[in-house]
C-alpha cells in the first residue's frame, strides 16, 4: 500500500493592492519604566475583568496608573524642548496637597519666602486662571512691548536715582538693601519732593505685602499735604486703555496707597518680620554692603543746597544770613555776619 505525497503548497505572490490598503502604524519607542507601567496596567485590567465586569471601585483604583501612563507616553517629535501646556499636569487638580490631604494654598506654596506682591493681586484681578497657570508653568516670555516699558521705567528712575551695584551673600543682605533703598527714597521725597521706584513692605490683613511704587511726589499747593502716588503705564497702541485695564491700574494704586498708609502710620511688626522670613537680626552684612554704605555720604561733588523753606527760621540765627541767597528776608534778619567766616557758629 503506497502513500501519495501531497504536492507542496506554493506561496502566492503578495497582491500590490493589498499592500496599499494596509494601515501605516507608527512605531513609538518607550522606555523600560513606561513598559513596566503598561504591563502593570494590563495585569490590573485582567484581574479586574476576571473578578467583576467593569467594577467602578476597581476602575477608580487604577486611575493613578492610567494617568501615569498617559503622562509618560506623550512625546513630542518637534525640535522644541518646552512641553505643551496640556502635558504639564492635570488641570483638574492643580492644588498641591499636604500630608494630611488638605490642599496647600498658593500663598504658602509660592510666596512663603518673599511675601505677596501688589503685582500678584492685580494679575489675579485680571484673570485668576492666567495667574494660576503662571505660578504652575512659568510666566510668558518678555515681549518687545514689555521691554520698551521696562526701558522707560529705568530711564525715569535714572533721572532722580543713581544706582550702585552691591554684592549680596545672604537673605539678610537682600532685605537690608531694600530697607536702605526705602530710607534713601523717603529722605529724597522729604527734601526734594520727588522719588521713584520706592520699595515698600508692610503687614496688611495678616499677609506680608511688598511692592515698588513708580513715583511719589509732594503736592505743589500749601493746602494739600498728602503725597501723590503715580504709576507709569506704557501703551503699545495710541489709544486709551479699556475699562478692565483702567480698573486694574486703579486697583494697583489703591494697594500702594493702603500699603503706604499702613507703613507710615502704624508700628512695624519687627519680630513677626524676622520670624516669617527666617532672618537673623544679629547677622553681619556683607563687606561690600558695609563699604558702600560707609562711602555713601555727602561727597561734596555738588553745590550745597539751602535749608528747606519750612526750616528757614534757622536763618534768623545764622551769621551769614545777610549774604546768603537762601534767606528770604536778609534785611530783617537779626543775625549778623561774623568778621571771621571760619569761626565757629555762636
Amino acid at each position: 500500500m503506497s502513500e501519495s505525497e501531497s504536492p507542496p503548497a506554493q506561496s502566492t505572490p503578495p497582491n500590490p493592492e493589498e499592500e496599499l490598503t494596509q494601515p501605516n502604524i507608527p512605531i513609538e519607542f518607550v522606555s523600560e519604566e513606561e513598559m513596566a507601567l503598561i504591563e502593570a496596567a494590563y495585569a490590573a485590567t485582567r484581574s479586574s475583568i476576571s473578578s467583576s465586569i467593569c467594577s467602578p471601585s476597581r476602575f477608580q483604583s487604577n486611575t493613578r496608573s492610567i494617568q501615569s501612563i498617559t503622562l509618560f507616553s506623550k512625546r513630542s517629535f518637534s525640535d522644541s524642548t518646552q512641553p505643551d501646556i496640556e502635558d504639564s499636569g492635570n488641570f483638574l487638580s492643580t492644588q498641591k496637597k499636604t500630608r494630611s490631604g488638605v490642599a496647600e494654598p498658593f500663598l504658602h506654596r509660592f510666596r512663603r519666602e518673599r511675601g505677596l506682591s501688589v503685582t500678584d493681586i492685580t494679575a489675579t484681578e485680571w484673570c485668576e486662571k492666567q495667574m494660576e497657570f503662571s505660578l504652575l508653568f512659568g510666566k510668558r516670555k518678555i515681549s518687545k512691548a514689555m521691554k520698551v516699558g521696562q526701558a522707560r521705567h529705568v530711564k525715569l528712575e535714572q533721572e532722580v536715582v543713581k544706582k550702585v551695584k552691591v554684592g549680596v551673600e545672604s537673605a539678610e543682605d537682600i532685605w537690608a538693601i531694600k530697607f536702605n533703598n526705602f530710607i534713601c527714597g523717603a529722605n529724597q521725597l522729604l527734601f526734594e519732593g520727588l522719588t521713584r521706584e520706592l520699595p515698600l513692605i508692610g503687614f496688611v490683613e495678616g499677609v506680608w505685602l511688598v511692592g515698588v511704587i513708580d513715583e511719589i511726589r509732594m503736592p505743589q499747593s500749601q493746602s494739600d499735604k498728602n503725597p501723590i502716588l503715580v504709576d507709569t503705564k506704557t501703551r503699545q497702541r495710541d489709544f486709551l486703555p479699556a475699562e478692565p485695564q483702567r480698573r486694574n491700574g486703579r486697583l494697583q494704586l489703591m494697594c500702594y496707597k493702603h500699603l503706604w498708609d499702613t507703613l507710615v502710620t502704624g508700628a512695624f511688626p519687627t519680630r513677626e518680620f524676622f520670624d516669617v522670613f527666617s532672618l537673623n537680626r544679629n547677622s553681619i552684612l556683607s563687606e561690600d554692603i558695609r563699604e558702600k554704605t560707609a562711602n555713601s555720604g555727602f561727597p561734596a561733588k555738588r553745590e550745597a543746597s539751602y535749608t528747606p523753606e519750612e526750616e528757614r527760621w534757622k536763618c534768623r540765627h545764622c551769621q551769614f544770613a545777610t549774604v546768603c541767597p537762601g534767606n528770604p528776608k536778609p534785611d530783617t534778619t537779626s543775625g549778623s555776619r561774623n568778621s571771621d567766616p571760619s569761626s565757629p557758629l555762636s
